[in-house]
């Protein structure tokens, strides 16, 4: 059976057209070349609509890249988006002024945000859902605990690499450094955490978790003048998010705790 000319240059074509997705490395709208022409031909889809469903696939795979890398960077210790905060088993969290920051406008203004309160009353949960909601929404984020900063900053300081660590920390649209004043910071890891905030200073976003309460960061830290020019610059543009309710971790484990008893009851019932 012999093959027309026209099924030749059709075919000809068809992997010409292959070749230039691949060469301009849209790979997956050439993996997905034959079934949106099967699916143009099916539904009877005109040119543009079909050209559409096609680049349509390719910017839908390479933004699932990007997520995806920016997930990598940001180092978030656990999924939590904010839909999963219970807001009315921690009523000393301001559910508005979270709902406002969670729509994003203080990355506009290069502003801070600081959860101040014990441990366990969710200041860690709510920093993860805001730097959850940039990631999605297309910004860099970085997650680390002061400690792990100080860390860094130290050992990049000792291998010459202090100007190259500064930049890295400058970098994210939003940094956010969690659990200030749990543990002590080693003796120049005040002085690192005030050259990262001063590098990021009206440039860039942090959100600050901290036990510690403001007015007494300078006994926390030992350096009463590297505690003053650090607030200052925190709190130039900044929310200041108070919590002073109970143990949200605590309450959770009791909530499991009883689920459990209440399964175990009605097993034995």
């Amino acid at each position: 059976m012999s093959t027309s000319p026209m099924q030749v240059s059709e075919a000809r074509r068809f992997q010409q057209l292959r070749g230039h997705l691949s060469y301009l490395k849209l790979n997956d709208a050439a993996e997905a070349l034959n079934r949106v022409l099967d699916q143009a031909r099916t539904e009877r889809m005109s040119l543009t609509a079909a050209l559409e469903r096609l680049l349509e696939i390719e910017v839908e795979a390479t933004e699932a890249r990007k997520l995806a890398a920016r997930e990598r960077f940001a180092c978030l210790p656990e999924p939590w988006t904010l839909a999963d905060f219970d807001f009315a088993a921690q009523p000393g969290v301001d559910e508005k002024l979270i709902r406002d920051l969670a729509t994003l406008r203080f990355l506009d203004d290069a502003s801070n945000v600081l959860f101040v309160g014990p441990p366990g009353v969710g200041k860690t949960m709510l920093s993860v859902a805001l730097g959850r909601a940039a990631v999605d929404a297309g910004h860099r984020v970085y997650f680390t605990t002061a400690a792990e900063l100080a860390a860094k900053c130290h050992k990049a300081a000792l291998e010459g690499r202090w100007k190259t660590c500064m930049r890295f920390f400058a970098g994210p649209k939003l940094l956010i450094i969690d659990e200030l004043g749990y543990l002590p910071l080693p003796e120049d890891g005040a002085s690192a955490l005030f050259q990262v905030i001063n590098q990021r200073y009206l440039k860039s976003s942090t959100i600050l978790t901290t036990n510690v309460g403001i007015a007494d960061w300078a006994d926390a830290f030992g350096d009463a003048t590297v505690a003053a020019a650090m607030l200052d610059r925190l709190l130039h543009r900044a929310a200041v998010a108070g919590i002073d309710g109970p143990s949200y971790r605590l309450r959770g484990h009791q909530n499991q705790a009883d689920a459990m008893r209440k399964g175990v009851n009605a097993r034995v019932s």
